[in-house]
């Protein structure tokens, strides 16, 4: 089955090639793992949205248009199941928070104190930048191809924008650190 195209694999899968399905699987598990990680989500809910992802697939198998494109699809789709987490998430308060005493920060305030710069540069990146860099540092073993595929562009032109990202990134950390 690794010889196979996604073309090929996703028919097969979708008359219950179980092999078909699981080459599928092979190839993307590293990939749908990442998105959730790189959101920051922990092992139990990222496992969550990587099943719902691949539910997700296995009831659309006949619906992918683009199997060439099936890596974006699966990063869409796992992005999409990872932000409806998040919000939800966001609406439960958990009991120790109520529980905690106010002794001033903690170590994690004063931590994500320090980071707050980097993060607000962060955030004024473009889509693109921010899911290549979001990318590499929270799935490094992806390779180039993986993640221009997962980002939409051509794999000979992810380094030069990456390089790219990270320059723009560089110079508003500078503006940032001198406000």
């Amino acid at each position: 089955m690794h010889d196979r195209d996604n073309t090929e694999l996703l028919f097969r899968a979708g008359c219950g090639d179980a092999a078909a399905w699981h080459e599928i699987v092979r190839r993307y598990a590293r990939l749908v793992w990442a998105v959730p990680r790189s959101h920051r989500l922990g092992p139990e809910d990222a496992a969550d949205v990587c099943q719902a992802t691949w539910l997700a697939l296995a009831e659309n198998l006949a619906r992918i248009r683009r199997p060439e494109r099936l890596g974006a699809w699966l990063v869409t789709t796992t992005r999409r199941e990872t932000l409806t987490v998040l919000r939800l998430r966001g609406r439960e308060v958990p009991l120790e928070v109520w529980e905690a005493a106010d002794d001033g920060p903690t170590t994690e305030d004063r931590a994500l104190a320090r980071d707050t710069g980097l993060w607000r540069a962060y955030a004024t990146l473009t889509d693109r930048c921010r899911e290549i860099l979001r990318l590499a540092a929270f799935a490094p073993e992806l390779s180039f191809t993986q993640v221009a595929e997962a980002v939409g562009i051509p794999v000979n032109s992810l380094g030069a924008t990456r390089g790219r990202c990270l320059a723009v990134l560089r110079r508003r950390l500078g503006a940032e650190a001198s406000r």
